[in-house]
């Protein structure tokens, strides 16, 4: 499902956030990628929706490669992922119901199946009653949920979200992990990065760390740190 080999990414300043990455996640899989700041998550992270481009290796997500893909062919290429960002980045002129309908109007999905998606998206994140809503009419937890069900409307393959519950208070943020593993066993390959020790402790899934640019572990069922005297 996705791939890297002998990745690495180095920026015009010179400074290597990713360096010799090899790994694989599996389709079906929940992954979370931790580290520090500054570590290398958020390059892995884009470089796997082709935001950024490795400086060498390769890169095979589904069946694309994307040292390779043509500019022109990345838009259908993400058309099989869901992305959620950690500011939800909806469009405040429209409502709920319109943002996640959106995402599936300008791939000029039919109207009835949009109407019937959409319906269903909001059921699965508990919000039907909030679809006349707009974005600042909500809660953070809310506006989150909306994020994610945006990022599912077109059934995507592959769900990546970066700090997804990263201003969110303990309870919701439990809220969410529950929303993303229902999504998973679901069959959606799910990979998330956190600083959030309490969740990848409470939800055990598979944990991949990054620090300085390297992968210093890859551990099913991980938890956040090493063992007790670890720490960042």
């Amino acid at each position: 499902m996705i791939e890297f080999k002998h990745v690495s990414k180095k920026y015009a300043n010179q400074i290597t956030a990713v360096d010799n990455f090899n790994l694989k996640i599996q389709q079906g899989e929940f992954v979370y990628v931790i580290g520090p700041s500054g570590a290398g998550k958020s390059t892995f992270i884009k470089m796997m929706y082709r935001e950024e481009k490795p400086t060498l290796g390769q890169i095979k997500v589904n069946e694309y490669e994307l040292e390779k893909i043509k500019n022109s062919k990345i838009p259908f290429f993400r058309r099989e992922l869901g992305i959620v960002f950690q500011d939800f980045k909806l469009l405040s002129k429209l409502t709920v119901f319109e943002n996640i309908a959106y995402a599936l109007q300008v791939i000029e999905k039919d109207p009835v199946e949009i109407k019937k998606r959409v319906n269903h998206v909001l059921k699965l994140v508990k919000l039907v009653s909030k679809g006349a809503a707009f974005p600042a009419e909500l809660s953070g937890g809310e506006q989150q949920r909306v994020a994610i069900a945006r990022a599912i409307a077109n059934k995507p393959s592959i769900l990546i979200a970066d700090e997804p519950t990263g201003n969110l208070d303990p309870e919701t943020a439990e809220g969410i992990m529950k929303i993303l593993e229902k999504i998973n066993i679901q069959g959606t390959t799910v990979v998330m990065a956190t600083h959030n020790s309490h969740i990848v402790n409470e939800f055990r899934h598979r944990v991949i760390e990054i620090e300085n640019g390297h992968v210093i572990r890859d551990q099913d069922e991980g938890s956040f740190f090493q063992d007790e005297a670890s720490n960042f």
